[in-house]
């Protein structure tokens, strides 16, 4: 009897560090996969400015949804319009689907103006080529919290903000889309992908993108306001 337990014991044990690696492949899949998602969108983006004067196209703060920048894309973005404007790990994307939204925003910083306490626009936004000093450091688009509503209004962040608190960033974008297992309280496992302008795509781990915020980085102001300041 003893045999047979310690057997059970160790063919369960087996089984778990199986369905562990299982798991952890799928996860790593669906990861590669939505990092091509966001190339081929990067793509898409710049194809658009090139063929508008360098302007890539507004998000929903500026124009109707059926004109902002995911809807804009679809000629570019081709047969599979679909199936790359939504994350393969996203939980609501089918419900994105239906709305006709995605599962990635764009970084405000670039694409939305900077707003005073009285209404007044303290900024213009910078969604122009030739306004972005750095493209390859700069910041694009992210994947979206699953917080957020699933309407297609959502489709950009409100990054100014990010400075205050951890909890600020997860309100717009989901650090840990990436991971296996339920997410932990303060989202810091696990990873996401990172678009940035020139159209590379970066995969960070929560942890790592948590401790910058807390140190004072706002990773999604662009590297020259940055350093103005």
């Amino acid at each position: 009897m003893v045999e047979v337990l310690v057997a059970v014991a160790i063919i369960a044990a087996l089984a778990a560090l199986g369905m562990g690696a299982v798991f952890s492949g799928i996860a790593r899949a669906k990861q590669v996969h939505c990092a091509s998602n966001m190339r081929q969108i990067g793509v898409a983006l710049t194809a658009h400015a090139v063929n508008n004067n360098g302007f890539f196209p507004e998000t929903t703060h500026t124009v109707a949804v059926n004109k902002a920048w995911i809807a804009a894309l679809e000629d570019e973005m081709g047969p599979h319009y679909d199936e790359l404007r939504l994350c393969p790990a996203d939980p609501y994307r089918e419900e994105r689907r239906e709305r006709g939204g995605t599962s990635y925003i764009l970084n405000s910083f670039i694409f939305v103006p900077e707003i005073g306490p009285f209404g007044e626009e303290l900024s213009s936004p910078c969604n122009n080529m030739q306004c972005i000093d750095e493209p390859a450091r700069t910041l694009m688009a992210f994947i979206v919290s699953e917080d957020q509503t699933v309407e297609a209004t959502m489709d950009h962040t409100h990054s100014r903000g990010w400075t205050r608190s951890w909890e600020s960033v997860l309100r717009d974008i989901q650090p840990d889309r990436h991971r296996t297992g339920r997410p932990d309280s303060d989202h810091s496992k696990g990873s996401a992908n990172y678009l940035f302008i020139d159209g590379h795509v970066e995969t960070w781990k929560a942890s790592d993108a948590k401790q910058r915020i807390e140190s004072g980085e706002n990773f999604a102001e662009p590297p020259s306001l940055r350093e103005d300041t």
